[in-house]
Formats: structure tokens, C-alpha cells, sequence
């Protein structure tokens, strides 16, 4: 006569139920012992995905997975923290630029706290973010009152939200004492890179570029500034950053330090503050001479209205009190100077562009004049010069017919 043993503690069972559908399904449970020394009962009828245990060898297989983490030690106990409160605890530990902290604030306060923010941390599952992003795509986007409006948010919009939570739940799984055992962001499908690229550029040629400058320089009083962003390809920000000591006029170079940027938190006034350049590192360009006479007459000018305006830690292009122009306000005005233009040259003379446009055109030109990427990327400030490729390789100048040439001549010379 055989007698039953009693299961081993810990080393769990199978079960099986049935869901509201009246679908088999299989889950398991097991104890394990707790940071705090105490035994704790871990039932699971999902895998960490979210996905259902089929059969049951499928749940058997998990089960063994689970008790062998547990006797490693490496059990971590699922975290009931919502993950809005996760979510400003983490952000309120970040040390980012105050534009980078408003912007990661403004998307969890209106693109994922409505959705996901009273779900346990534990809870949250690739396939449920997965599922976030695609209904962000079709109708998430909200206004600033967190009102939804049922309009899509941009591909290249929900992969940025993808980045901010990738980050705060792998810090969660990173913390001393983890809150998570992994990152299901990691097997999550936001859009990808292809499809989050950014808005397509419209770069002046250079006849409409020198059409806009020549009437510029005689009708819009900001015609500095619109020269300078045509000529150096810097970023808005930095050109608005620029103070007379970055510019050495005898020496024909302007040095790019900093940038400036708005910031917008919900319930304060905006701010404009003054950082680094996007990349963090500082560069030194060249000028040529018509653009030095544009700065000479242009610091002849500030220096007029009051002599402060024109010394070395004031800004070039701030407004008549010496402070800082407001980004957004500069490229309207940039709107504005082009549909006065417009009316003078026609529309079909000057298609309308965004001020960022004025980069592209400057990077456009000098790549379709076979400039080196390498001195394209210095002047524009990129990461690297593979940056510029990626961005640029569109514009290149390919001469396919003298490649074939070469080809077929080194083929013909090797047969002779």
C-alpha cells in the first residue's frame, strides 16, 4: 500500500479555472520568502507579458521558472504602488534641464497618468502599454486643460512618451530595493524610428534664400538675425542665447555656448531659461565678411539705443530692454516677415517655411555643393557627422554615371 507525500514547501502547484467566457485556463502558485523574512504566497494566472497559460505544462514551465528565481534570491515582491505616484516620485529625482523636466511632466500629466496612472506597478504589462501607445496613435492626444480631444497624437509624439516611461520603469527595476523584477517596456512596440521620424523639411534654394535676404535687409528690422540663422545654420535657441562677447568680429567667428528655451509648467507663468546647446558641448564657427558687416551694423544699432546693449555679456538679439526674445514669438515673426516678403516677390517665388527651415537650408546648400559632412556637421552643432548623414543622405550629390564608368573600366581592365 502506497502512502501520499506531502508536496516539499515551496515548491508551488498547478491549477486550472475558467474565464468569464468559459475559456480553460492554467495558472500556478508557490510560496517564497520575503525581504522581511516572512513567507508570502505568489499566485499568477498571467505570464509577464499578460499573456494566458494555455496549457498546462505552459504554466508548469513558468512555475519552475519562478521557484528557481525564488531560491536565488531573486524574487523581488510585485509593487502595488500606482504608477502615477511612481511616476512624480521619479520624476521629482531627476536632474535634467528645466525645459527637458517640464516637457517630461507636461506627457505623464496629460498622455499617461489618465491611462495607466491608477494601475499597480506591478500590473502594467508590455502588451498593455503596447496598447496605450496604439490608442495615443488613433485619438489620445488631450489639451492643455488634460481634456481629451479625440485627435491623434504624432508617431514621433508616443515614441518620446515610450522613452519617458522606458526610463522610469527601468529605474524601478534598478533601485536598491527594485519595485520591479523587469522592464515591460523593454518587449513593448511603440511606433518605430521609421515611422516617428521628423516633419519633412522644405529648404529655400539658394536664388530664394538670397531673394528673401535682399528684401530683408531693406524691410524687416530683424534682418540680422534672419542673416546670421541663414549663414551659420545654428538652432533658434542658440542664436537667441548668443552675448557679444561669443562673437569675435575682427576674427570673423562666433562661439556657440548655450541655448536658450521656453518652459511650461501647469499652474506657473512660462519661463525662458538659459542652458547648453543640445549636445552639451560648446563649438566655434566661422563667418564671412558680409555676414561681419551685418553684426558690425547690427551692434552699431544696439549700441544707439542705449550703450549697455552693446557690451560684451549683452545679448546680440534680445529684445529693446536687453533680455532674452521669446522663441515661439521670434519664429511668428519670422512668419510674419515672410508673407510681407510674399506680397512683394509672390508666392510662387518664396514658398513658406518654418524659421527651423533656414538650418536645413544652410546644411541643403552646402552638401548639394559637395561641402564635406564632416565640416557640415561641425557647423551645425550634431552629435556626429553620422547625425548629419542620416538626416542629410537625401541631399547628397551621387554622380551614378561616373561610378558605372569606373565599374565597367575596371572590369574591362582586369578581362584585358
Amino acid at each position: 500500500m502506497t502512502t501520499s507525500r506531502r508536496r516539499p514547501r515551496g515548491e508551488g502547484c498547478i491549477f486550472q479555472f475558467r474565464t468569464k467566457a468559459g475559456a480553460e485556463r492554467f495558472g500556478y502558485k508557490h510560496t517564497v520568502l520575503a525581504a522581511d523574512g516572512r513567507r508570502r504566497q505568489v499566485l499568477r494566472r498571467r505570464d509577464e507579458n499578460g499573456q494566458p497559460w494555455l496549457t498546462r505544462q505552459d504554466a508548469a514551465n513558468a512555475l519552475r521558472e519562478a521557484i528557481v528565481k525564488a531560491c536565488k534570491g531573486s524574487w523581488i515582491e510585485p509593487s502595488r504602488q500606482p504608477v502615477g505616484e511612481y511616476l512624480e516620485t521619479w520624476l521629482s529625482g531627476l536632474r535634467l534641464a528645466p525645459s527637458t523636466m517640464a516637457s517630461y511632466r507636461k506627457n505623464v500629466r496629460l498622455h499617461i497618468q489618465p491611462y495607466i496612472g491608477a494601475m499597480a506597478l506591478a500590473s502594467l504589462t508590455s502588451a498593455r502599454l503596447t496598447a496605450l501607445y496604439r490608442e495615443l496613435e488613433t485619438s489620445g492626444r488631450r489639451d492643455q486643460k488634460g481634456e481629451r480631444t479625440g485627435l491623434p497624437l504624432s508617431p514621433r509624439t508616443v515614441r518620446y512618451i515610450h522613452t519617458i516611461i522606458s526610463a522610469a520603469l527601468d529605474a524601478a527595476v534598478q533601485d536598491e530595493a527594485p519595485l520591479l523584477e523587469r522592464n515591460p517596456a523593454v518587449k513593448a512596440k511603440p511606433p518605430t524610428v521609421k515611422e516617428a521620424k521628423s516633419p519633412e523639411m522644405h529648404p529655400w534654394d539658394a536664388s530664394q534664400l538670397g531673394a528673401f535676404l535682399d528684401w530683408s535687409a531693406d524691410k524687416s528690422p530683424l534682418h540680422a538675425p534672419w542673416h546670421v540663422l541663414a549663414m551659420t545654420g545654428m538652432r533658434r535657441g542658440e542664436l537667441l542665447a548668443l552675448r557679444w562677447r561669443d562673437v569675435d568680429l575682427d576674427a570673423g567667428t562666433i562661439s556657440i555656448r548655450r541655448s536658450v528655451g521656453v518652459v511650461k509648467t501647469k499652474g506657473q507663468p512660462e519661463q525662458i531659461t538659459e542652458g547648453g546647446t543640445k549636445t552639451c558641448r560648446p563649438r566655434v564657427i566661422d563667418i564671412d565678411p558680409a555676414t561681419v558687416a551685418v553684426l558690425r551694423t547690427w551692434k552699431s544699432e544696439r549700441g544707439a539705443l542705449a550703450l549697455q546693449l552693446a557690451r560684451g555679456g549683452s545679448v546680440v538679439f534680445g529684445n529693446r530692454e536687453g533680455s532674452f526674445r521669446h522663441p515661439e514669438t521670434f519664429s511668428k515673426l519670422f512668419g510674419k516677415a515672410q508673407e510681407r516678403c510674399a506680397r512683394t516677390l509672390g508666392t510662387d517665388a518664396l514658398p513658406r517655411i518654418r524659421l527651423h527651415d533656414l538650418r536645413h537650408t544652410h546644411a541643403t546648400l552646402l552638401l548639394r555643393d559637395r561641402e564635406s559632412p564632416n565640416v557640415v556637421s561641425e557647423r551645425l552643432g550634431h552629435a556626429s557627422v553620422a547625425v548629419t548623414l542620416s538626416i542629410y543622405n537625401h541631399v547628397l550629390p551621387g554622380d551614378q554615371k561616373a561610378a558605372a564608368a569606373r565599374f565597367a573600366a575596371l572590369v574591362r581592365g582586369a578581362g584585358a
